[in-house]
């Protein structure tokens, strides 16, 4: 059940909790001003919906216009040490400024940022991660824990609410996807304010999908969340694509599905390598379908009755189902060119 949030808005973007919206970060040099903006260009192009560029110096503000002059999806500042770096991202025109409150330089420089933000409708997003952990906490707790990470992010809460501030976004991200979904979900239940789900430093493509596929999808599942990121040492573009699919399984995103079988003795087609190029023909899909794709008909089109459409192996051929019921036949050079034909008419 989806808990009850103060919504924030982030350039177009509402954080209510009625949508999740999938972030990303540039990964090029902060110096590099074309290549980061070329990258912005790929990141929306693919699907990203909030993009988050590092702002480690001031050379590095002229990314902000040069980035919203291209694209159109809101740009968020990542910001360490520095409040002068948030006043100037703030002027530059930024959606959104990513900082530690208690990491800035003390109660001052935070009233000139929030009064900054505040004048544009800025949001601030507050970033805890078990590395960032304040030394007091990790003596009181021994670690970082969920209660350890969850004290922190709540204590850079207050600092800003004591500024009479509340347009706040919450991450509380830890490598460890146990930690991380125990201190998510204690967050939820102390504050009401958008939270930003990510496992961070997930690692490669591989392990980095599965640890955040775990992570994000059980807090989802949970009704937590209302913007993600899948954190990849990778192409950024690959942390859109595994988001999108993380929310299609959960039915918080459109678009087709495939269920395909791990193959077995009886299978005497290619599937493995059907499969693969059905998902890559799908990729230019936007109906939202369910698609099978099975190595025999003896479990075929029974136990993927609830596909939409999909296809069945036989010896060297394949049939073609829809809804269970039995179309027709092809061939196995035809099996993709027929199905997608087929979707075509759906």
């Amino acid at each position: 059940m989806k808990r009850n949030v103060r919504p924030v808005q982030v350039g177009d973007c509402v954080l209510d909790g009625k949508h999740i919206y999938i972030q990303s970060m540039l990964n090029t040099r902060s110096d590099d001003i074309q290549g980061s903006v070329e990258q912005a260009l790929s990141l929306e192009a693919a699907g990203c919906e909030i993009i988050r560029a590092a702002i480690p110096d001031m050379d590095a503000i002229s990314l902000i216009p040069a980035i919203k002059e291209k694209v159109s999806i809101p740009l968020v500042a990542d910001i360490h040490f520095d409040y002068r770096l948030a006043l100037e991202a703030v002027s530059a025109g930024i959606d959104k400024i990513r900082i530690n409150p208690g990491n800035i330089g003390g109660i001052d420089k935070v009233r000139q940022v929030v009064k900054a933000c505040s004048s544009r409708n800025i949001p601030i997003r507050i970033g805890v991660n078990s590395g960032s952990l304040e030394k007091e906490l990790l003596a009181k707790y021994g670690a970082p824990t969920p209660e350890a990470l969850v004290e922190s992010a709540l204590g850079h809460v207050k600092l800003l609410e004591a500024c009479d501030f509340n347009d706040i976004v919450i991450s509380i991200k830890s490598s460890d996807v146990h930690t991380m979904i125990e201190a998510y979900r204690l967050a939820a239940e102390k504050c009401d304010y958008p939270l930003h789900l990510g496992v961070t430093e997930a690692g490669t493509a591989h392990m980095g999908m599965i640890k955040s596929a775990i992570g994000i999808g059980s807090l989802l599942h949970d009704g937590i969340g209302e913007t993600i990121r899948v954190s990849l040492t990778d192409k950024p573009e690959m942390e859109i694509v595994a988001a999108r699919d993380i929310l299609k399984c959960l039915g918080l995103r459109g678009g087709p599905q495939i269920v395909s079988c791990p193959t077995c003795g009886r299978t005497r087609i290619d599937l493995v390598e059907t499969a693969k190029k059905v998902e890559k023909a799908l990729e230019t899909v936007d109906k939202d379908i369910k698609v099978a794709v099975m190595g025999c008909v003896v479990n075929g089109p029974g136990e993927a009755r609830e596909a939409d459409i999909g296809i069945a192996g036989g010896d060297g051929c394949a049939i073609i189902f829809k809804k269970g019921e039995i179309l027709h036949k092809v061939s196995e050079e035809n099996i993709v060119s027929e199905l997608m034909a087929e979707i075509e008419k759906l």
